[in-house]
């Protein structure tokens, strides 16, 4: 099985070294050719265009949002040149839109389309202990399961149209979202009576919330280690915006969420785009009168 990949960051470098190191032929493209460099070490063949990935069994994308995507697949002129029979496996998280668009085109031009984000940070990615989120054809899905067991712990089903992968995913990243503004704003509260919240955090994510998204970011914020080393928070604005879109479509009330977009608005505003998206912390201490 020849599989081909396009995105090269932090995560799709972490998932492209564990295909390697599994015994897959790999081909592999991303914007910036440096970023490739570690896995053309170790056995990959590097492309300098992005249609040059066209004559692969398996199309993996995992690209930053959907003006990426579009970019690399269609406007490329990659989907024309796949040949029929090959399967695109879409693991970045898009719009729902996009998503519908997608597997649109796919279909007309006979070439297979799953939708499988992720969820997990790069150190997840590294250790092949993601959690795939799939959705499409079933039998299409079964086919390339033996990738999905190399990249991640556990598949999730959802459905046999694409774009509900899609969803599932930006609501995870909706609610993930939600559990740091929560932790950020009751911190900043017990942080103003004299309590340390970095105790506070630890008696939170060891007892009501104990998980290791609570345990993660409640660190990250005790910590306030926001150093660009995880997800963005401008990714997160990002993810945000799309759970505000599909809701709009869908007539889905979400209140909080437009609070959040604020809330990222802020970060942002502050310079914070490319730290981590705990950083949203900063805006609660902030608005708190904390330093």
């Amino acid at each position: 099985m020849k599989i081909g990949f396009a995105g090269l960051g932090g995560m799709g470098s972490a998932m492209a070294a564990n295909l390697l190191q599994a015994g897959y032929a790999l081909k592999v493209w991303n914007r910036s050719p440096q970023a490739a460099q570690s896995l053309v070490a170790a056995g990959a063949q590097q492309v300098q265009q992005a249609d040059e990935l066209a004559d692969v069994d398996v199309l993996i994308t995992m690209l930053a949002n959907d003006a990426a995507t579009e970019q690399v697949v269609l406007v490329s002129g990659l989907l024309h040149r796949l040949q029929p029979g090959a399967i695109h496996i879409n693991m970045a998280t898009v719009s729902v839109a996009l998503a519908k668009r997608l597997a649109t085109l796919h279909m007309e031009h006979n070439v297979g389309y799953i939708a499988a984000p992720v969820l997990g940070r790069v150190d997840v990615a590294a250790a092949g202990k993601l959690n795939i989120l799939a959705a499409g054809d079933a039998q299409l899905i079964a086919k390339v399961q033996p990738l999905f067991e190399v990249l991640g712990q556990q598949t999730w089903h959802f459905g046999d149209q694409p774009e509900q992968a899609n969803i599932v995913k930006i609501a995870a990243n909706f609610t993930l979202a939600s559990a740091i503004e929560a932790m950020a704003e009751g911190s900043a509260l017990v942080r103003n009576y004299g309590v340390s919240g970095a105790d506070y955090l630890q008696m939170l994510s060891s007892t009501l919330f104990a998980s290791p998204a609570y345990k993660g970011y409640g660190a990250l914020i005790a910590e306030e280690k926001f150093e660009p080393a995880g997800f963005k928070l401008s990714l997160g604005m990002k993810d945000v915006s799309l759970a505000l879109e599909a809701a709009a479509n869908s007539h889905t009330p979400m209140p909080f969420a437009g609070v959040l977009k604020d809330n990222f608005l802020d970060a942002v505003a502050q310079g914070d785009a490319d730290l981590d998206w705990s950083a949203l912390a900063k805006v609660a201490a902030r608005r708190a009168g904390l330093k």
